[in-house]
């Protein structure tokens, strides 16, 4: 009996030691930021970015409370209608646009009550409300970059083509257009169409009733413009020997850029008269020149031609 008693004390009063050690941990202090909310906003009115959205507090507790409150998500809440209204049993009239300062009260802030709350910053939140305005309008979408060569982009259409901004008369108002994202067209060779939002400036106090349209870019080739020089003028029905002055004629032409830079159709083009029952002596006549579908000739020189059959 003596000897189990002999082992059994040392390790009850090494646990007593370690126990009332754990107890008597000094409390820490610390600071904690944290985000405010606003709620019940008036109707009628906007809070503009003009406020106080956080507030620091110095706490002091114990180490394993800390651990834990570094883990949780706090947020301070502002009831704007609760905290402004000078008529508790009126409603969103009695707030005028202004800029308020809203008292911070410790017991709205959600922490343990093991946990002692030493300081606040600030003790008031500033904040500022306007009134809301909407107006409608028409979306504009700007282009960055360059198309393949030969292309050309014509303005894009919107779906919608008009949205209704929702927000503070002081930014509103100092809106002159409202534009998309840029689009970017770099090497693009055909039309598309994609969905791009609108290019807000205060998206956090300024809403839209659509905040992502449809937009339709077409794209087409440009029409270029060329000239060829000398294409040989050639004799169809005659058996007789023939000289044409001068010899050769000069077109301009204009067209895609793809048909008009394509050496293959171009060696297409030819000239051409047609002697079909004439007899030998000398002639003045037009020559016919031909080219390829979707090409046109805006011009040709000389017009007339000498022809000589011998």
């Amino acid at each position: 009996m003596h000897r189990f008693t002999f082992f059994r004390t040392p390790l009850l009063l090494l646990w007593c030691i370690f126990f009332t050690a754990g107890c008597n941990t000094e409390p820490v202090e610390t600071d904690l930021l944290f985000p405010v909310d606003f709620s019940n906003i008036p109707e009628n009115m906007v809070l503009t970015e003009f406020r106080t959205d956080k507030i620091e507090i110095r706490i002091q507790a114990a180490p394993r409370l800390m651990e834990r409150i570094n883990k949780e998500s706090i947020r301070y809440s502002v009831d704007l209608y609760t905290d402004l209204a000078f008529d508790p049993a009126g409603d969103f009239d009695s707030i005028e646009p202004g800029e308020y300062f809203v008292p911070v009260y410790k017991k709205r802030i959600p922490m343990n009550s093991a946990i002692k709350i030493l300081n606040v910053k600030p003790s008031y939140l500033i904040v500022r409300l306007e009134k809301k305005v909407r107006k409608i309008f028409q979306i504009k979408i700007p282009y960055t970059g360059t198309p393949a060569q030969g292309y050309m982009a014509l303005d894009a259409a919107s779906d919608p083509p008009s949205v209704e901004l929702t927000g503070p008369a002081s930014v509103i108002d100092t809106i002159i257009e409202l534009k998309t994202k840029p689009i970017d067209l770099t090497n693009i060779n055909e039309g598309f169409k994609k969905k791009i939002p609108l290019d807000l400036e205060y998206p956090s106090i300024v809403s839209s009733t659509d905040q992502v349209v449809t937009v339709t870019v077409p794209v087409q080739q440009r029409f270029v413009s060329k000239i060829i020089e000398n294409i040989p003028v050639l004799v169809w029905n005659s058996a007789f020997p023939v000289k044409i002055e001068p010899a050769g004629i000069t077109v301009s032409i204009k067209g895609p850029f793809e048909k008009v830079s394509n050496k293959e159709v171009l060696s297409r083009i030819y000239s051409f008269i047609d002697l079909k029952g004439m007899k030998p002596g000398v002639y003045v006549r037009q020559a016919y020149v031909d080219i390829p579908v979707d090409l046109i000739m805006t011009d040709a020189s000389p017009q007339m031609f000498t022809i000589k059959i011998n």
